[in-house]
């Protein structure tokens, strides 16, 4: 596939690059896994393939072979040659095809995965870009106009293209996994919670947080009043991970995402659950956090709980995808 016009800033990216933090390399990745996995499962590949990270505006790609595809995540409009696809669908989309996206209608960042995967080769085991040593991905870079992307695509044309252009498959992906209260993030106290003073603390789980523009892959900033500390020492460099909420020394908050530094120096006043990186994920600038804190096994449930629908949905689309084309 080609780019015929480059994105904000679209990148590949699958589900991280671990083991290498002791030596200052992060873990990266997709920001939202838990989509970029539901799109991989749509097209029938394993959860660790690579996928594109898309922003809006996002690129446009022209496919100059059929390929089945999935858009997972946000919706921001996607259109096959001017016609509208749905999201959490699996696409077979016909040769000379332009896929295009038009405007955000929810979510911030989507996932595109194209049935067995992008032809790139892995650097320390991942597929991951990684923006700031310029090394793997594609190019170790975000995607350009004029790129042009090798498929490991291997299928045969579906021959429903030979009369259509492209033509959506009849099932989609519930992502809705079992996560009743959609506007609360959830913590985990840090190691520096008690930093915070009592009226500190209250402040932090009774105010609505906005994210504001100073707000990237690497972290979101919190715009907020200043949060009244216990003391004010400085305190020595530690390993901090995604969802890592760190109190600034302006009393201010930032919460680490997925290309976050390896260390820090500033409190971990608490952690984001792994189960909810994938909403923190969708969340734009202007966007209100609402904070509430819980337990390490009501964590451990949630994400249990995710992780067994993604396995569930990946069974059923795997289940689907052989009977579709079987009969084509």
């Amino acid at each position: 596939m080609k780019i015929i016009k480059a994105g904000i800033q679209d990148t590949v990216q699958d589900m991280g690059r671990f083991g290498y933090q002791h030596l200052g390399i992060n873990p990266g990745g997709a920001m939202d896994r838990f989509s970029a996995a539901v799109a991989n499962v749509l097209v029938g590949n394993e959860i660790n393939k690579p996928v594109i990270e898309l922003h809006f505006p996002a690129s446009v790609f022209w496919f100059k072979k059929p390929v089945l595809i999935a858009v997972a995540g946000a919706d921001l409009s996607a259109t096959v040659n001017g016609e509208p696809i749905p999201v959490d669908h699996p696409v077979w989309v016909g040769k000379n095809s332009l896929l295009q996206f038009h405007r955000v209608i929810k979510g911030a960042r989507a996932y595109m995965a194209v049935r067995e995967g992008i032809n790139i080769s892995p650097w320390l085991g991942s597929y991951a870009t990684h923006l700031k040593a310029k090394v793997g991905g594609y190019r170790g870079r975000a995607l350009q106009k004029e790129d042009d992307i090798e498929l490991v695509n291997n299928d045969q044309p579906h021959s429903l293209l030979e009369k259509k252009e492209f033509f959506v498959l009849p099932w989609k992906a519930d992502n809705t996994w079992g996560d009743k209260k959609k506007s609360e993030i959830l913590l985990l106290p840090g190691n520096e919670w008690n930093r915070l003073t009592e009226e500190g603390k209250e402040s932090f789980l009774m105010t609505s947080f906005v994210i504001t523009n100073q707000s990237d892959r690497m972290g979101y900033r919190l715009n907020n009043l200043p949060l009244p500390v216990m003391s004010g020492e400085e305190i020595v460099s530690s390993g901090v991970s995604f969802g890592t909420v760190q109190l600034l020394p302006d009393g201010k908050l930032i919460i680490l995402m997925a290309d976050h530094q390896t260390t820090g120096g500033y409190p971990r006043v608490a952690h984001v659950i792994s189960a909810h990186h994938s909403k923190l994920a969708q969340m734009r600038a202007g966007d209100k956090i609402h904070f509430h804190l819980t337990d390490q096994p009501t964590a451990e449930q949630l994400f249990i709980k995710q992780q067994k629908h993604l396995l569930q949905l990946q069974n059923a689309c795997t289940f689907k995808l052989e009977e579709f084309l079987s009969n084509k």
